[in-house]
């Protein structure tokens, strides 16, 4: 019997993708990360779906690659892995129109760290970690890592993580920038199911839009960036909750957002 690796719920508009190999800490094979792009696919097309939450089963967020994958007699190449599995992931999560929130249960590490720095916001229990643990075997920080992390904490910083592989604690990871909130144990669902609850109830094409401009701000030049607001702010000016929000606005009452 197959197993099932990507576990789906639904509360109102937010979704919730939870990995679901809790025996092996969560780590990716090639069939979870099909499953979980196939979920991330079906969210993004899915117009009822206003947030996605992303976390694990069991103790831990994810360990990354599942090591007896890569090491058996049939292995894939290793290129075909980072592209198919890592790659793609992570580049779903940051096409995706509407809010992530990566919910780090427990230890992350390796591309599982990583993977919670693509959402828009990682949040994590206060006894979870980070790990950037590629160079005890040898690779490199791989799923955006390299790109990611010395522009949330640094090169410095980076590079000490990557290098050593040192874990860090939620609360050091807020700390230096390196996630949103760290959240205690017995506080952490309830914040989670708050905080995605609220972004489901915002003006979700509006965030889609400033992740948008955040994305290719990371890219462009100042001008090129202006130009990229300009083209934006015309596109969420047309929106149905650009309406709202400013018809809520003079009525003084409570904005009802759409997501479109």
């Amino acid at each position: 019997m197959q197993e099932d690796t990507i576990l789906t719920s639904r509360t109102g508009g937010v979704l919730t993708l939870t990995l679901n190999r809790p025996a092996a800490f969560n780590s990716f094979t090639q069939p979870m990360a099909a499953a979980f792009q196939a979920g991330l696919d079906a969210a993004a097309a899915d117009e009822e779906i206003r947030c996605v939450v992303i976390t694990g089963a069991g103790k831990a967020f994810c360990a990354g690659q599942d090591l007896k994958e890569i090491t058996a007699d049939d292995a894939p190449a290793m290129k075909d892995v980072v592209h198919g599995t890592y790659n793609t992931t992570v580049r779903k999560m940051r096409a995706m129109p509407k809010p992530i929130v990566a919910a780090v249960n427990g230890v992350a590490a390796g591309a599982g760290a990583n993977i919670a720095l693509a959402a828009d916001l990682c949040v994590a229990r206060e006894d979870a970690k980070f790990i950037q643990a590629f160079s005890k075997i040898g690779l490199i920080p791989d799923s955006g890592g390299t790109w990611m992390l010395p522009r949330l904490i640094g090169l410095q910083r980076a590079t000490a993580l990557a290098f050593l592989g040192t874990p860090v604690s939620a609360t050091e990871a807020q700390a230096m920038g390196m996630i949103h909130r760290a959240f205690a144990p017995d506080v952490f669902a309830s914040e989670v199911e708050a905080l995605a609850a609220h972004l489901a109830a915002m003006p979700t094409r509006g965030l889609a839009l400033t992740k948008a401009a955040f994305q290719a701000g990371l890219e462009q030049d100042w001008d090129t960036q202006l130009d990229t607001e300009l083209k934006l702010q015309a596109e969420a000016s047309r929106t149905g909750d650009y309406a709202e929000g400013v018809a809520a606005f003079l009525e003084k009452r409570a904005p009802n957002f759409q997501g479109c």
